[in-house]
C-alpha cells in the first residue's frame, strides 16, 4: 500500500504501525468503511448496531455484545457497539501536500494521540492540506487517535517526517510563510500573517517549540489570550489558529 516517492522525498521510511488496528466508534468507523485508500480486514458489532446496519458484503463480520466489544479496545473507551480491524493508511509524502496553497499544520513533539487526533479534526474542518509530525516524536496511528479526529483521520493526509528542520525548509522552497505559534512572541497572529499560504507551527504543551524547530519558522506569534489562562491546550490553539488564517 505504501506509495513509492522519488529520493529526497522528505518522508518516513518505515509504515506507520505494524500489524492490525483496531479502530472504534461510529464515526472512526464508518470514515474507514468510506475511505478506498483503507484497507479494512474485519468488522465487529454488536446485534443491536447491525440491525441498523447495511453490512458489508466483502469482508468478515462478528457479531458480539457490548462486552465482548469492550475487552477488544482500550480501558473503558466507547466503542458505541463498532469495532474494526484495518491496516495503516498508505505513507504520505510531503510533496503531496505542497499544491493548492491551503494551510498546512506542523506538529513538534506533540505526543498525546488525544491532541493530534483532535487536531486532524480542527484540519478537516478549516481545509488544511495535511498534517505533519516526526516520526519518532509522534504517535502511531490507533484506535484512541482515531476516535479523537471522529471520522478526520481517513480525510486528512498525515505525513510523517524524519526531519521536520528540512521539512520546513522544504515548506518554504513551495513558497509557505511559516508561523510557529509561541507563547512569548511579541507579534500577535494577527500581525504575523501574509498574504502566502500558511505553515502553522506547534511545540508539545509546557516545551514549545525546539529551538532548532523555531529557528526554521520566518516567524514566531502568539495568540491574544486573556490572563485569566496561562496558555491553551495544544488542540485547541491549533483550531483558533486555524481558523484565524483561513479567514
Amino acid at each position: 500500500m505504501a506509495r513509492r516517492g522519488r529520493a529526497g522525498r522528505e518522508a518516513s521510511k518505515a509504515k506507520r504501525g505494524a500489524g492490525a488496528i483496531r479502530l472504534y466508534g461510529r464515526h472512526a468507523v464508518e470514515a474507514a468503511l468510506d475511505n478506498p485508500r483503507r484497507v479494512c480486514r474485519k468488522l465487529f458489532v454488536t446485534g443491536e448496531v447491525a440491525q441498523k446496519y447495511h453490512l458489508p458484503s466483502d469482508m468478515p463480520v462478528e457479531r458480539g455484545d457490548g462486552a465482548a466489544l469492550a475487552r477488544m479496545v482500550p480501558g473503558d473507551a466507547p466503542h458505541q457497539g463498532l469495532v474494526i480491524e484495518v491496516d495503516a493508511l498508505p505513507v504520505v509524502h510531503l510533496d503531496e501536500l505542497l499544491k493548492g496553497g491551503k494551510p498546512l499544520l506542523v506538529l513538534d513533539q506533540v505526543t498525546d494521540p488525544h491532541n493530534v487526533g483532535a487536531i486532524i479534526r480542527s484540519a478537516a474542518a478549516f481545509g488544511a492540506a495535511g498534517v505533519i509530525t516526526q516520526d519518532r516524536h509522534s504517535p502511531p496511528e490507533s484506535g484512541a487517535l482515531a476516535k479523537a479526529a471522529s471520522g478526520a483521520l481517513e480525510r486528512v493526509p498525515w505525513c510523517r517526517v524524519t526531519n521536520l528542520s528540512r521539512a520546513l525548509e522544504e515548506i518554504a522552497e513551495a513558497g509557505y510563510w511559516r508561523i510557529g505559534l509561541a507563547g512569548e512572541a511579541e507579534r500577535t497572529l494577527s500581525d504575523a500573517t501574509r498574504d502566502l499560504p500558511t505553515c502553522l507551527v506547534l511545540g508539545a504543551e509546557g516545551d514549545g517549540l525546539r529551538q532548532n524547530v523555531a529557528a526554521h519558522c520566518d516567524i514566531l506569534a502568539r495568540l491574544p489570550i486573556s490572563d485569566a489562562i496561562e496558555s491553551l491546550n495544544v488542540s485547541n490553539a491549533a483550531a483558533v489558529a486555524l481558523y484565524a488564517v483561513s479567514r
